[in-house]
């Protein structure tokens, strides 16, 4: 039980350090601006549930990259390579989420108007993005060569 325990304790602080914490700071920042232009485009610019929560995600991944490549991973190099996997990684993870998203709302609120639902499932879509996207930000777009620093600097 104790081995147990000591590998549950690693695996969390493997993915609960420091790197998190600078991931979410930057991630408020980026959801601060790109909710602003996806609801924006949404409610005050009449644009389709796609477009509006897209562009979210094209304002926010440039500013994410620079931030997260820079000080939240301290990835070094990489070039064009780098910045390849990272917008594959917003491209699969915008997919899936906002795909799993809008189904599953429009299932829990069929009776709903289609504004709610389709701002709800924005609102859900950003949470599942949020997750997948440190996965695969870490583990994927700016991993480091060799292994991982497991101190979280």
């Amino acid at each position: 039980m104790k081995k147990l325990t000591a590998a549950l304790k690693n695996l969390i602080a493997a993915f609960f350090d420091r790197r998190f914490l600078k991931f979410c700071l930057v991630g408020v920042l980026n959801t601060l601006v790109g909710t602003a232009v996806m609801f924006g485009l949404y409610n005050l610019a009449q644009c389709s549930y796609w477009f509006s929560s897209a562009m979210n995600y094209v304002v926010g991944s440039v500013v994410s990259y620079f931030l997260n490549k820079h000080f939240t991973f301290r990835s070094s190099g990489g070039g064009w390579r780098q910045l390849l996997r990272f917008a594959l990684n917003i491209a699969v993870c915008y997919l899936i989420a906002y795909s799993a998203a809008q189904p599953f709302v429009e299932w829990l609120l069929k009776d709903a108007d289609v504004r709610v639902r389709d701002n709800l499932a924005m609102l859900v879509g950003m949470v599942i993005f949020t997750g997948l996207n440190y996965l695969g930000q870490r583990f994927f777009a700016f991993r480091q060569a060799g292994g991982e620093d497991r101190r979280g600097r």
